[in-house]
């Protein structure tokens, strides 16, 4: 288990992806032993091996024996770690989101990941058990995006490429898209089919708790998938306090959207990452589509959840953006600095990586 460690205050970026170069896979939440994402992580590292990359799995990327998991936590933090220490491969792809991937992180050796060459790890949801730690323990940035097997279906949808794009330093402006997915039409026999896009994009901004129309802020990311957040505050794999201390002249935009949350379980979380004072130099603020996109109860809905608790720092808030659970999804640098417009229902992200 890590100690809560010193931040020296100088983020580590990752190398790029090269072309021809190698692609890790590892299962330290879900592993792609049912369909459709068993085909569709099949069809993925075969198109990656037909564009001349290289492949490097790792034993989880198949299983299915865990709870919550791929396997048991001690064979996922030993694979994670193994894997993002190899020189074997160039960058890390999860294969998807769990429930458990929390049990893992006992047995991720973190000390050995200090030591390690930084590499990108990409996953989200469950994934935020690495993603965010990486950022706030190791100071290594990560990327908050699509698992592997979303690179199966045919063909990309727009944000894929942009991901794709991203992987390799490209591209790092991003604008969101203008569509997006309310129902799937993915099914185990159609495990490939892309993003059923149907629903226009509507953003909410608010700046002191009165809508906008246009907005602008830059800062340092964080964030994640907050049922994962939440479970992490006050263990000793919390090293906010610390990272942001040391970041602090650059301010911090949180990136947050939610999987198994209701309406009050997002307002308790915003809640208690507020009194854990995870908010301290914010600067503002990006929501994802929440699961429960459209749900009420006793009053409460997803944008009184966030917006009522957080209007005290006179931040400005996005709502609705695209990242989270609802694709398409933005690829978002968890530690870089951003910078953020919005207008309308446009959203711009710059990051630079400083």
């Amino acid at each position: 288990m890590p100690a809560i460690t010193k931040v020296t205050g100088k983020m580590k970026y990752p190398k790029f992806l090269k072309e021809g170069g190698v692609i890790g896979c590892v299962a330290p939440s879900f592993g792609c032993n049912i369909e459709p994402y068993h085909s569709a992580f099949l069809h993925a590292c075969n198109r990656f091996t037909q564009m001349g990359y290289g492949l490097d799995l790792g034993l989880n990327c198949f299983a299915g024996d865990g709870i919550g998991i791929s396997s048991t936590p001690q064979s996922c933090g030993e694979e994670l770690t193994n894997y993002y220490a190899s020189y074997k491969n160039d960058i890390l792809l999860s294969c998807g989101g769990g429930e458990l991937m929390c049990e893992a992180l006992d047995y991720v050796d973190f000390e050995r990941l200090k030591a390690a060459i930084p590499k990108w790890y990409v996953g989200y949801s469950d994934n935020t058990n690495f993603t965010f730690l990486l950022t706030t323990i190791l100071e290594t940035s990560s990327i908050y995006a699509p698992c592997a097997p979303t690179f199966g279906m045919e063909p990309w949808h727009e944000s894929i490429e942009d991901l794709w794009e991203l992987l390799h330093g490209r591209k790092l402006q991003f604008k969101g898209y203008p569509l997006w997915e309310k129902e799937s039409l993915k099914t185990p026999e159609q495990p490939l089919i892309p993003y059923h896009v149907t629903e226009p994009k509507v953003l909410r901004i608010f700046s002191d708790g009165e809508k906008e129309d246009e907005i602008f802020m830059e800062g340092r990311l964080l964030g994640g998938c907050m049922d994962c957040l939440v479970n992490l505050l006050g263990t000793n794999y919390d090293n906010v306090s610390n990272y942001i201390k040391a970041y602090q002249n650059d301010g911090f935009l949180w990136f947050l959207e939610s999987c198994d949350l209701n309406v009050f379980g997002i307002r308790r979380a915003i809640w208690q990452m507020e009194h854990t004072g995870w908010f301290e130099h914010i600067r503002g603020v990006l929501i994802g589509r929440p699961y429960c996109f459209g749900e009420e109860s006793m009053g409460l809905d997803q944008y009184h959840a966030v917006v009522d608790l957080l209007t005290k720092y006179h931040v400005p808030i996005i709502m609705d953006m695209d990242f989270g659970h609802l694709p398409p999804a933005m690829p978002m640098i968890c530690g870089a600095y951003a910078k953020v417009q919005a207008k309308g229902n446009d959203v711009k992200i710059e990051y630079q990586l400083k």
